[in-house]
């Protein structure tokens, strides 16, 4: 490169959508020292209704429309996401060529007077956003409380130490970034959590035709990431899953091969239905899809009619 050039980021308004995009910008400045960087905030549909469950109020890219339009038209040049509420589907234009160095994929356990799941009294009140938590929550404790929580992560923080719950749930990546991981009483086994798609991940989404900008992003990719994370994507693709939806996958890499799980089940845990499969790094993908059709072929289409969505063809 020669002469500044300027990289506008777009990103969410929120403090941690602000420490993700800076923390991107950091990136490319160590690698391109004499590059501008200009953070672009947005406020999207997921921000702004913050009175009603995300399922529903739409559910797919409510953290991610905005941003996209901005990039559409030539507002900002990379947008910056939390993998885990990125939709399946990019328009035409666009692509999403950067999976960053996963942070702790796990659920993080919060609370003030309680040390665990495990030490909660059989009624507690426990704060979540996400059907999925509450899904395997409800599997393990059916007496609990499960209580809407929305709001960014100090908005959802107040609100436990106001009394208004005995326990919350919230992503450990998120409250190790903000610098608050003393919070977490307890980091939640992926065996009794299973988590989010991406959950833990930054992506990086750019124009496909902005050679530039792919250029200068690609060294932020790292392949291990990428590969976990598209084959848990793999899984919500095949499902035509969402945040309306309980489902889960969560994807690992020893050596050479990807161990994939997945799971789907209704939102009181009343029954869950869990997959895996396990291979090569280079069948990410195929490997994820295969998980999703184990968890077809035991009646996960039955689940996703129950709660109103489309449901796959399976043969």
């Amino acid at each position: 490169m020669s002469g500044a050039e300027l990289v506008r980021i777009a990103t969410r308004r929120s403090r941690l959508a602000v420490w993700q995009a800076e923390a991107v910008a950091a990136q490319l400045q160590n690698l391109h020292p004499e590059l501008e960087v200009e953070l672009v905030g947005m406020s999207t549909q997921g921000d702004r209704v913050l009175d009603s469950p995300l399922a529903k109020i739409g559910g797919k890219g409510l953290f991610v429309k905005e941003l996209e339009d901005g990039l559409l038209d030539g507002r900002a040049d990379i947008a910056v996401h939390s993998m885990k509420d990125v939709p399946m589907a990019f328009p035409p234009q666009l692509h999403l060529p950067v999976i960053m160095r996963r942070e702790d994929p796990r659920d993080a356990f919060v609370s003030n007077r309680f040390e665990s799941l495990a030490a909660l009294p059989p009624d507690a009140r426990i704060g979540t956003s996400s059907l999925r938590r509450q899904c395997q929550i409800m599997a393990q404790l059916p007496g609990a409380r499960i209580l809407e929580l929305r709001g960014n992560v100090n908005t959802r923080l107040a609100k436990l130490d106001a009394g208004t719950f005995e326990a919350i749930i919230l992503a450990a990546a998120g409250l190790k970034r903000l610098g608050l991981e003393d919070r977490i009483r307890e980091y939640i086994s992926t065996d009794w959590s299973l988590p989010a798609i991406g959950q833990g991940a930054i992506g990086i989404e750019c124009r496909r035709d902005d050679s530039r900008i792919n250029e200068l992003i690609a060294p932020l990719d790292d392949p291990e990431s990428n590969a976990r994370v598209l084959a848990e994507r793999a899984i919500n693709a095949r499902l035509n899953g969402g945040c309306q939806v309980p489902i889960a996958g969560f994807a690992q890499l020893t050596d050479n091969e990807i161990f994939i799980r997945g799971l789907i089940g209704y939102p009181d845990g009343h029954r869950i239905i869990r997959g895996h499969a396990r291979g090569e790094v280079v069948d990410a993908e195929p490997l994820g899809r295969e998980v999703a059709e184990l968890l077809l072929a035991q009646g996960a289409g039955k689940i996703l009619a129950a709660l109103g969505m489309e449901v796959p063809y399976y043969q």
